[in-house]
């Protein structure tokens, strides 16, 4: 299936291809204090349809996740993984997408504190 979201002031958009059947709750330091509901998918399933110099990176600890945000409305829509392989992923803030019933989404508690 074929989601759309975007940031909130929408300057940040993309579509994410997949089918979501879950979401992770991580109690990291970053993903706790932005709420942030992510859905795993490989990167190549991620097309980003606006973004121009709005969209901002965030690197902390083992820099081994880029938070992305929106440079004007500061809103989180995705963060990726830095590497350049094959399996690298992408994470998917599923509060950010079009016409989901969150409420309706699996939600596994992830202990990214103690990771």
């Amino acid at each position: 299936m074929l989601y759309k979201g975007s940031c909130h002031c929408g300057k940040v958009a993309f579509e994410v291809e997949g089918e979501l059947a879950m979401a992770v709750r991580c109690n990291c330091s970053i993903c706790r204090r932005k709420g942030a509901l992510l859905w795993a998918v490989p990167h190549d399933h991620l097309n980003l349809v606006a973004w121009g110099d709005d969209l901002g990176r965030y690197t902390f600890g083992k820099a081994q996740m880029a938070h992305r945000f929106c440079r004007t409305c500061g809103i989180h829509p995705f963060a990726e993984d830095v590497s350049r392989g094959a399996e690298r992923s992408a994470y998917i803030n599923i509060n950010c997408l079009d016409d989901v019933d969150l409420a309706a989404i699996e939600v596994f508690e992830f202990d990214g504190r103690s990771a």
